[in-house]
């Protein structure tokens, strides 16, 4: 970073207690050197018009997101239409914040192709799946997003990169980012179990410690842990401090994490901070940087690194990718409880995950099935699964959350809706 490579000289005056171990490798939390000594007020100026011009374009992108947020297309099963540009709707936020089963209707020419990929790639035959959906892309985004969760599942980023910049141009919209999802042959994949949830809401402040305690100590002994930030409204200082804190202990654990709402979170907080106020606690940059971290997103991480070490005077926190985690959207309509996480891949006749549901259904109501690392379940393990949800669900509500669309589209087939609300995961 040839820019940095200009900050020497003096310590910081930075507050105290800011997270030694937030980010590896970085010189501000090693205790060196770490005031930026320009050779001009001139140069120095340069900088910080840098980092201002950075900012707009940033602001540029996120408003031009809310648009697209705003006209989004309809779901499957839904009779809302698409509103046409210019019009008003009361019903707006409504729609907005609603959850949705299932993607949008595919195209009548489209359905056999999506079928026939759907169980090709339940069978393992990844390769002719991604042949075929290349071969048939269209103005159907079904096809698109299955070949964008094959790329994820597939480690395949490159591809992905240069199907969201086709998929941009084509539907004029923002597209995916890359938020890879366990590989199917990972050593130590995510097994199943409850995965407990803690959702946090109003005001972000010391209030929010006994969740984080309770988080703390049902880590070891469960598969992953959720954590829910989409009902949060502000922030406090302390508040940001704290769950820095356990974000980057989770972290280095290497605890597997399932974070819902973070982008909207991200958001919040970018809200709150300007390059070269220093009103603003630190532990506010370094909340935000941290979940950027932990979303994969490298670039917008060091752009708000460089805003951050310029309102400070102090080095760049470095980039490390996290590798145990997974983003979720809001389920704003479902009540905070712990879901089942189903495994990387299921396949064959699966007896004893299929009785662990059993047990987690008789004991909530709804039972929330979180498919958030369910890369791949083949033909007979899904018609297994199926099977025994159906007189689970006589008794109570099911709801398969976060599911890729490729296995969205093979439970469409076999008729899970009739027996579970399938709500995959959004792009």
């Amino acid at each position: 970073m040839g820019l940095f490579s200009l900050f020497k000289g003096k310590k910081p005056e930075a507050p105290e207690e800011l997270a030694p171990d937030a980010f590896p490798d970085s010189r501000l939390l090693r205790g060196e050197s770490t005031r930026m000594t320009f050779e001009t007020e001139a140069e120095r100026e340069r900088q910080r018009q840098i980092a201002r011009d950075t900012a707009k374009k940033i602001d540029a992108i996120e408003q031009a997101m809310v648009e697209d947020i705003f006209n989004d297309e309809p779901a499957w099963g839904s009779d809302r239409k698409r509103k046409p540009p210019g019009a008003q709707s009361e019903l707006a936020t409504t729609q907005l914040l609603a959850d949705e089963e299932l993607p949008m209707p595919v195209e009548a020419a489209s359905a056999p192709v999506l079928d026939e990929i759907a169980i090709l790639y339940a069978n393992g035959e990844h390769v002719i799946a991604e042949h075929m959906l290349r071969e048939h892309l269209n103005d159907d985004r079904a096809l698109w997003w299955m070949l964008f969760d094959l790329y994820l599942v597939t480690g395949q980023q490159d591809a992905f990169d240069s199907l969201a910049i086709d998929y941009a141009s084509r539907f004029e919209t923002s597209p995916p980012t890359w938020a890879p999802l366990p590989p199917l042959d990972a050593p130590g994949k995510p097994g199943a179990g409850v995965a407990p949830t803690e959702s946090f809401a109003g005001t972000l402040d010391a209030s929010i410690a006994p969740q984080l305690e309770r988080l703390q100590q049902a880590a070891p002994g469960s598969p992953a842990l959720r954590l829910e930030f989409f009902r949060i409204q502000s922030v406090t200082p302390e508040g940001c401090e704290l769950l820095l804190g356990a974000l980057q202990r989770l972290r280095k654990q290497q605890r597997e994490l399932t974070l819902a709402g973070a982008p909207e979170f991200a958001d919040l907080l970018r809200g709150g901070v300007d390059v070269g106020n220093r009103e603003v606690s630190p532990h506010v940059w370094l909340l935000l940087l941290e979940l950027l971290l932990l979303m994969n997103r490298e670039k917008e991480f060091e752009e708000t690194a460089m805003d951050y070490c310029i309102t400070y005077e102090v080095s760049p926190p470095s980039f490390e990718a996290a590798a145990h985690v997974a983003t979720a959207a809001p389920a704003r309509t479902a009540p905070p409880s712990d879901r089942y996480l189903l495994p990387a891949s299921i396949e064959g006749q699966p007896n004893e995950l299929l009785d662990a549901l059993d047990v987690y259904a008789s004991q909530y109501d709804p039972a929330v099935l979180d498919c958030s690392r369910l890369a791949r379940i083949d033909y007979l393990a899904a018609t297994a699964l199926i099977n025994r949800l159906r007189p689970l669900a006589a008794g109570r509500a099911i709801e398969m959350r976060d599911v890729n669309h490729l296995v969205a589209a093979l439970l469409k087939l076999l008729g899970a809706g009739e027996v579970a609300k399938i709500f995959p995961h959004k792009y």
